[in-house]
């Protein structure tokens, strides 16, 4: 496969979150890099975050691992320990089943850029530390629930 012209990609925006937690991810977009080049195995995207954006709401996965590098910029990787500062080159992982939420903050006034790369299964559960929401993956998309199971209406909290 050829080198991937970053160039030629359209950056990805907005969520499939319900509202309203589809707005704390408003200055958020990615380049599907490992779609670019045909993946299918593992996601590689370039995740890039205005000033005071964050990448996700915090949460984990029970089935897919997932890596991820800073490239350029600051931010802070948050946790259930508190928040930790990344900087260009510093890594971070975090193991399929582990239920320590996690997301990166720009706290800076500066873009931030960072790559992550994680599994692909053909089904998935993740949880959100921070709000009663899970998402469930299948051969028909996502579906956000509250953690018991039951529906989310749009736009409650």
């Amino acid at each position: 496969m050829p080198k991937i012209d970053l160039e030629t990609l359209q950056a990805r925006t907005g969520s499939s979150y319900p509202a309203p937690h589809d707005q704390e991810v408003i200055g958020r977009s990615s380049l599907r890099v490992g779609d670019a080049g045909g993946l299918t195995q593992f996601g590689a995207n370039i995740v890039i975050l205005a000033p005071g954006a964050k990448s996700s709401v915090r949460h984990w996965h029970e089935n897919q691992d997932e890596f991820a590098v800073v490239l350029s910029g600051t931010c802070q990787l948050i946790e259930d320990d508190g928040p930790t500062e990344m900087n260009p080159g510093d890594c971070a992982t975090f193991k399929a089943g582990v239920d320590n939420g996690h997301c990166f903050y720009n706290h800076s006034d500066e873009e931030a850029r960072f790559l992550v790369i994680g599994t692909r299964t053909a089904t998935e559960t993740g949880w959100y530390s921070d709000v009663d929401m899970k998402v469930s993956q299948d051969e028909n998309g996502f579906a956000y629930t509250r953690k018991d199971g039951s529906p989310i209406t749009e736009g409650e909290a």
